[in-house]
């Protein structure tokens, strides 16, 4: 399977620089038993983008925060902020992983890379108006 992810993001750096205007684009290896890679954005560093495949599906997916940094007295309203904003962000879904926030997208393991390359721009894009819309809920 590592292979096949690696043959399916081949230019991927490329391809989402153009979609994003020109910015420098990363892709970075992650060792593990599962294949990932993370795409680092130039000025979005801090919001990494990690890709992993199934027999299925290719999965994008962003950090956002982590429940440490999600303000107590607002956790509830947090949680139904974000169960109100899923349908209305497109290409993403918000979610989480363990303690930590994440928006999520997910592609047919078919997918082209340009189509890799939009549901990666897109969720970079959501991620930055996720943190903006949201900061309030965090300190």
């Amino acid at each position: 399977m590592e292979n096949t992810l690696k043959e399916k993001l081949e230019g991927l750096d490329k391809l989402v620089g153009g979609l994003m205007g020109g910015l420098a684009v990363q892709l970075h290896p992650i060792a593990g038993p599962v294949p990932v890679v993370q795409v680092s954005i130039e000025t979005r560093e801090e919001l990494p983008i990690f890709i992993t495949c199934s027999d299925s599906q290719i999965l994008c997916l962003c950090y956002l925060w982590s429940d440490s940094e999600v303000l107590p007295e607002r956790r509830t309203e947090l949680l139904e902020t974000l169960l109100d904003l899923n349908p209305s962000v497109p290409l993403s879904s918000f979610g989480r992983i363990g303690e930590r926030y994440v928006l999520s997208g997910a592609l047919a393991r078919d997918a082209r890379g340009e189509d890799i390359a939009q549901d990666v721009a897109a969720l970079s894009d959501n991620a930055l108006d996720a943190l903006d819309a949201l900061s309030e809920f965090l300190h």
